[in-house]
């Protein structure tokens, strides 16, 4: 459990590290993402197999992931994306930190309010990892879609200057 806790932690500065640098938009960001999705399923996995795997704990974990979404899509607001070089480019700002801060917050607050009153304490960091791998997969689907819409928007834009 202290693993999972400092798995979590180290992940989490990393992912608010590289939210708050400028970086290009691309897809081969998606690599971690991949990774941390594995990683959470196998730690995810883990837990349930050893006595928890009834109907109330797959609910705990679809509402925890559910919650994952809802902050994916929030902090994919907060992000500035903006065209440099012909590149799509982001950058998050003080309130991205915040909401990853709240983000985890929120994960561990619903496993102790949900979970543990149903027995399955260790619920939040055994999956802490799965959440923050679909939070930063729905913020990153987010950013690039609105990427490739100013991409394709620029095009047309310097045309009807011509």
């Amino acid at each position: 459990m202290a693993v999972d806790i400092v798995l979590g932690a180290a992940v989490l500065a990393l992912l608010i590290y590289r939210q708050l640098i400028a970086r290009p938009v691309s897809a081969s960001a998606l690599r971690l993402l991949v990774i941390l999705g594995v990683v959470g399923a196998l730690q995810t996995t883990q837990f349930l197999a050893h006595d928890h795997s009834g109907a109330l704990t797959y609910a705990a974990v679809a509402g925890s992931l559910l919650l994952a979404a809802v902050f994916g899509a929030l902090r994919a607001a907060t992000v500035r994306i903006w065209r440099q070089g012909g590149q799509a480019w982001s950058k998050g700002n003080w309130l991205t930190a915040c909401l990853w801060a709240a983000a985890l917050a929120a994960h561990l607050g619903y496993d102790a309010l949900i979970a543990h009153g149903h027995g399955d304490r260790g619920l939040g960091t055994a999956t802490v990892v799965l959440y923050l791998a679909i939070t930063l997969g729905f913020q990153r689907v987010i950013v690039l879609a609105r990427a490739h819409r100013l991409q394709a928007a620029a095009p047309a834009a310097i045309s009807q200057l011509g």
